[in-house]
């Protein structure tokens, strides 16, 4: 897709339901579906096997009929937030949600739009649900990086690409922007439906645990999942199992 944001084209993969090029009069809700850092838009098709487990809770009934986007976010700058370089939330919400809707036959309104990630997907998917809690239904996150962590020791935060990535991070804590909001503002994260999942060895652990405190002080309505796992696509694989009926619930209702 073209994108005069970030000024090149964007790469995204999409599933789309079995019966969707039969069944032309019908639209369906649509999950975006964000990977992780150093990952691409082919990593839940290829890696998550999404399109086996889709199919599977779609046949069976365990999770609705819905659309589900992977954008592309790591090829030039790994990152999902804004910068002066990199627009990437701004893309987001103004290019490729309203391409999506225009595209494919998918029901454009909150209720019927999710989003999901993993890990630095997921804590994309965070701020995207704080910064916009009126596009979306629910928000289901992964094993999320929220916030920076220096003592990976496989990142060099010294490296100059590196140490703006994670700086990024740290600048969009989505504990720190919690707790600066408004009532109104409040009130619609509330509405929200969270889901948060994350493994009991993941490096992730602690920060998604502050995250969980966080949501309890400002007492807004979660639920949660500590798993037996780690940072690994075994565990995002399983999750999945979890996400699209939990974000089917509220396409149904």
């Amino acid at each position: 897709m073209p994108s005069k944001i970030l000024k090149k084209d964007r790469e995204y993969a999409i599933y789309l339901p079995r019966d969707y090029k039969t069944n032309t009069d019908k639209k369906y809700p649509v999950l975006y579906l964000l990977h992780g850092g150093g990952g691409s838009h082919t990593d839940w098709p290829k890696q998550g096997s999404l399109e086996g487990v889709a199919n599977q809770l779609i046949t069976s009934d365990a999770a609705a009929e819905m659309i589900i986007v992977c954008p592309e976010a790591g090829k030039d700058f790994m990152n999902y937030f804004n910068n002066p370089d990199w627009r990437y939330e701004d893309y987001f919400f103004e290019e490729l949600i309203p391409y999506i809707e225009s595209n494919y036959r998918v029901i454009a309104d909150r209720q019927h739009r999710a989003i999901a990630g993993l890990s630095m997907g997921g804590g994309g998917s965070a701020v995207y649900a704080v910064h916009h809690p009126e596009k979306f239904s629910s928000v289901y996150i992964m094993s999320a990086y929220l916030k920076r962590q220096t003592e990976l020791f496989w990142i060099d935060f010294n490296e100059p690409t590196q140490k703006k990535i994670h700086q990024l991070v740290e600048d969009n804590n989505p504990m720190d922007y919690l707790k600066t909001v408004d009532a109104a503002k409040l009130a619609q994260i509330k509405e929200l439906k969270w889901f948060i999942d994350c493994g009991d060895d993941d490096f992730t652990f602690g920060p998604n645990m502050e995250f969980v405190t966080v949501l309890r002080e400002l007492q807004i309505p979660y639920q949660l999942r500590i798993r037996d796992g780690n940072h690994t696509w075994d565990y995002w694989h399983s999750a999945l199992y979890l996400a699209l009926p939990y974000v089917s619930n509220f396409f149904r209702s």
